[in-house]
């Protein structure tokens, strides 16, 4: 596939249920702007861009970038996963430790 990289994009925004206005207004770009990323493959995203795109999709750029790569790994859902729990408050991140503490003790 030649645009493997707008190739990913489409089919990951379309399985978050984002338009193209959705997810343009989460990087802070225009419709147009993720169409001729995911439709034409010429323009290249700044990193920064890039960042801003896997974060509202639940990936890592290099996922997206990596055109070997064609599944998420575990280890880039990992990274998505304590990217969100990172974010959190410290009073969230409390209460998730000790969800997970008390379902380790069960085993």
């Amino acid at each position: 596939m030649a645009n493997l990289l707008g190739a990913k994009i489409k089919e990951l925004r379309k399985k978050k249920g984002l338009t193209l206005e959705q997810l343009a207004e989460k990087i802070g770009s225009g419709k147009s702007y993720i169409w001729e990323l995911e439709n034409r493959g010429v323009k290249r995203p700044s990193a920064e861009k890039l960042t801003l795109i896997a974060k509202a999709l639940d990936v890592t750029a290099e996922y997206l970038i990596n055109n070997e790569q064609t599944e998420p790994s575990q280890d880039m859902e990992r990274e998505v996963f304590f990217r969100k729990f990172n974010s959190l408050d410290k009073e969230d991140q409390d209460k998730i430790k000790d969800i997970v503490d008390m379902w380790s003790k069960k085993s």
